[in-house]
């Protein structure tokens, strides 16, 4: 153990004469400690927020879709499927139809997002049959009174706001059989309600609806045409990479268009208000860090005598430099180590016991979501340390300049 370490430690846990400089100091670790520990908190509550809304977005849809310029539609959908297949990290491809028509009920009727999709394949790139909170998701052909209807499964505000149940007919209303000159009526379909979805995001469950793949190319006169392909990867991290090799593989008019893309305004405001917290909340280690400055400076005053006598026996500018910023230091360290502590205790009795609960017809979860990352920890210690280390800088650098005559002449 160097000497500038051991006078350092001795000097942080010494009694001195004014308690004042004692209580500021322990004021300093204690500012660091709940900074660290807020921003730990406040960053994994974050996080987890983030991942809950990420999962029932992508869970909703897939992680690339693969459509054309121009809407034009893909004819040809298991030759373009086969020629992507074999990429790596690629686990589920789907084919999919995105069309908007109108949804008639007996009661009422609303504007719909129809998505047709493979009821073979949904699977491999969606968890829509998880998110079914009532009835089934069934699209296939359903009988009914000696007549056979095709299902559909509806978004759960979708359906309140029609007022139907299991089993009731809809009628969906195509606009494209409708001709400029109006010589032609609208495309208009029967369909038996088999499910209702929920996946916690109301412009989602607010508007969409589900129907088979066929069903929806006879709604909307696709022919063998579909909207796109769903892909789903086995990490979400590697859409970039898989995007711009299907984009090399197809080329124009192809377009690979990942999950951030496709919600690249709710994504982007969310790192940035993560960030933004990170800064604010900086502020507190900030204001600790002061703390410490002004609580070596008055430490320098109260030792000038030892300064002088230490200088005076040998000790450089360097050494006596050290001791100061070593002196800082552990503060920070103390109070970041337990900041990290407490940062992790809490996160880990609200993942266990979930304490914060939320009311989930509002917010679909029943308690304040939190995921903690190992690099949040990381950055957070790395900025509260140099935080502290450039509180001791300054009054480092004024004890290493006191002449030791001028320090102990009047001793």
């Amino acid at each position: 153990m160097s000497y500038e370490f051991f006078i350092a430690k001795r000097y942080l846990r010494s009694k001195r004469k004014t308690g004042f400089i004692s209580l500021i100091t322990y004021i300093s670790i204690i500012g660091v400690m709940i900074g660290v520990s807020a921003l730990i908190i406040v960053l994994s509550i974050m996080n987890g927020f983030e991942s809950e809304v990420r999962s029932r977005i992508i869970g909703f849809g897939a992680h690339i879709e693969l459509r054309t310029y121009h809407n034009q539609g893909i004819e040809d959908h298991e030759v373009v499927q086969r020629q992507i297949e074999h990429i790596s990290h690629i686990v589920g491809i789907s084919p999919y139809i995105n069309e908007k028509g109108l949804i008639i009920s007996r009661k009422k009727k609303n504007a719909v997002a129809i998505k047709g999709v493979d009821p073979e394949t949904v699977s491999q790139v969606s968890d829509v049959r998880e998110k079914i909170n009532y009835g089934l998701f069934e699209v296939g052909d359903i009988e009914s009174n000696g007549k056979t209807y095709p299902g559909i499964v509806l978004g759960t505000y979708l359906a309140d706001k029609l007022g139907v149940d299991l089993g009731d007919k809809v009628q969906v209303l195509s606009p494209s059989g409708i001709s400029p000159l109006l010589t032609s009526i609208p495309h208009l379909r029967t369909f038996t309600v088999t499910g209702f979805f929920e996946t916690g995001i109301y412009e989602f469950d607010d508007v969409f609806a589900y129907v088979s793949i066929k069903e929806a190319q006879r709604l909307f006169e696709l022919k063998d045409r579909v909207t796109g392909l769903e892909i789903k990867l086995d990490d979400l991290n590697n859409a970039d990479a898989v995007a711009a090799e299907i984009r090399g593989i197809l080329g124009y008019p192809y377009a690979a268009v990942t999950w951030f893309q496709m919600n690249k305004n709710l994504f982007s405001w969310m790192q940035f208000e993560k960030w933004g917290m990170f800064i604010i909340l900086s502020l507190i280690i900030t204001v600790a860090a002061f703390n410490i400055v002004s609580t070596l400076i008055m430490i320098v005053l109260e030792k000038t005598k030892e300064i002088g006598i230490l200088k005076s026996m040998g000790a450089d500018e360097s050494g006596i430099r050290k001791i100061f910023i070593f002196e800082g230091l552990l503060g920070g360290v103390v109070g970041t180590v337990l900041g990290c502590v407490i940062g992790f205790v809490v996160c880990w009795l609200q993942l266990k016991y979930e304490f914060i609960s939320l009311p989930p017809d509002v917010y679909i979860i029943s308690a304040l979501p939190v995921l903690m990352k190992g690099l949040d920890f990381f950055l957070i210690a790395t900025v509260a340390i140099l935080l502290c280390y450039l509180a001791t800088v300054y009054p480092a650098r004024k004890a290493a300049k006191l002449e030791p005559v001028e320090a102990i002449r009047y001793e």
